[in-house]
């Protein structure tokens, strides 16, 4: 069994929201929960992998980001750099581009636009979906964008436990379910 990945007792959390803009609909009723250095950045991806399970999110993966905007109408997305670095771009092609080192970690709720626009050689990210959600459907934007998604991104629910830091976590206390607790 893999070991955990030593998470950071206080880590640097920023938080941005994006509306809808033509191309992603975005969420602007939840964040993007991005935190600096929230796993030891030699953690790899197995500790990270078991950090997201132990913490009950699921359909984890290791990868890159694709190079193009998408977005997932049916899953928040846990993503965690295990090596490298990576340029990505979230919000849509009117959102922020992010410099993301290995040990960082975000939350992307379902709607958020993203692409990678560049990366180390060795960059490799490890992602995860809240238990009672299916592996992301990848929506390419703006070609594959439907209204009906905008309805199916509010109807999703949010997660108990931050995929990180698990009940009372950044993601938690951002999204309003601290400690566990209903919105």
């Amino acid at each position: 069994m893999a070991t955990l990945a030593k998470t950071n007792p206080d880590p640097e959390t920023r938080t941005l929201t994006f509306t809808d803009d033509g191309t992603c609909p975005n969420n602007a009723d939840l964040p993007v929960v991005l935190v600096r250095g929230a796993v030891h950045s030699d953690a790899g991806e197995e500790a990270i992998r078991a950090l997201y399970e132990r913490n009950g999110w699921h359909e984890t993966w290791t990868a890159t980001v694709f190079d193009y905007q998408h977005y997932h109408p049916d899953a928040h997305e846990a993503l965690t750099v295990a090596r490298g670095w990576a340029d990505l771009q979230i919000g849509g092609p009117s959102g922020e581009i992010l410099r993301v080192d290995a040990g960082d970690a975000m939350v992307l709720p379902a709607g958020t636009g993203h692409c990678r626009m560049d990366q180390s050689r060795d960059f490799q990210i490890c992602g995860a979906y809240p238990a009672d959600q299916p592996h992301g459907t990848v929506i390419r934007a703006p070609e594959e964008r439907e209204e009906a998604h905008v309805a199916e991104i509010a109807a999703l629910s949010r997660p108990d436990t931050d995929p990180i830091f698990g009940p009372g976590g950044p993601l938690t206390i951002h999204w309003g379910r601290s400690g566990g607790a209903q919105p």
